[in-house]
């Protein structure tokens, strides 16, 4: 694994670095990924840095998720999360090449509320949904910005409809399309009907034996050996 600079350092590899570089390692190597910090805290980090917050939101356009109140209910308002790590910008011609442009817009926002149906694309919940896990939290919709690998290898950011909770998480959720088509191209043309059918409606059907497998699976010891007796007696 190849060692990072240190954040306090101005120079790495005979190349001077950047307010932008330092302060993407000062989050890796003091908040941590899924930490939270204040505008405070990283005025005190580089205290005779000008506009530093404008250097940290820089980081958004290279791939890095930093989070603030709005994106994550549980923060207060001063506080930001980071999330996820993007480009290593420290290294000479990375901090040139933006994944993407600019923050996301209310009318971009509603537009992938509406083609994602309202769902979250991780888990399926909706928003003001509970999560049925016996809690009283409601979800909370965002819009994420997910990695998406494509076939030659190029890298792009699509948006995506995902609840707060599932932000929260320190899942690597990037998509590798070509695993993905691999995989469709290996189905049974009986399988290939079945879930276009299911993308058609956007939702799977389960058959009979799923769903009672599922039930099965909910039944105390005594009951599920009452199952397994009655197929004990009735094969074929």
């Amino acid at each position: 694994m190849t060692m990072l600079p240190s954040w306090r350092d101005t120079a790495y590899e005979t190349s001077k670095l950047g307010t932008k570089a330092r302060v993407a390692l000062w989050l890796i190597q003091e908040v941590k990924e899924n930490g939270t910090f204040t505008k405070a805290d990283l005025r005190a980090a580089f205290p005779d840095v000008a506009q530093i917050d404008r250097r940290m939101r820089d980081l958004r356009d290279h791939g890095w998720e930093i989070a603030t109140s709005r994106e994550d209910p549980t923060l207060q308002q001063q506080e930001h999360r980071f999330r996820t790590r993007g480009a290593d910008v420290w290294i000479p011609g990375q901090a040139k090449a933006p994944v993407h442009k600019g923050s996301i817009t209310n009318a971009q926002r509603a537009k992938v509320f509406q083609e994602d149906g309202y769902l979250c694309r991780t888990c399926g919940v909706t928003g003001g949904e509970t999560y049925g896990d016996g809690g009283l939290e409601q979800a909370v919709l965002n819009v994420a910005r997910r990695p998406v690998i494509q076939p030659d290898g190029s890298v792009g950011h699509q948006l995506v409809t995902e609840c707060q909770r599932c932000g929260r998480g320190n899942v690597d959720r990037t998509v590798h399309m070509e695993d993905v088509l691999a995989e469709i191209e290996s189905l049974a043309p009986v399988e290939r009907r079945v879930i276009r059918g299911w993308i058609a409606a956007d939702r799977r059907s389960h058959s009979t034996l799923e769903k009672l497998w599922g039930r099965y699976r909910t039944l105390p010891e005594d009951a599920r050996k009452a199952v397994a007796g009655k197929l004990d007696g009735t094969d074929d």
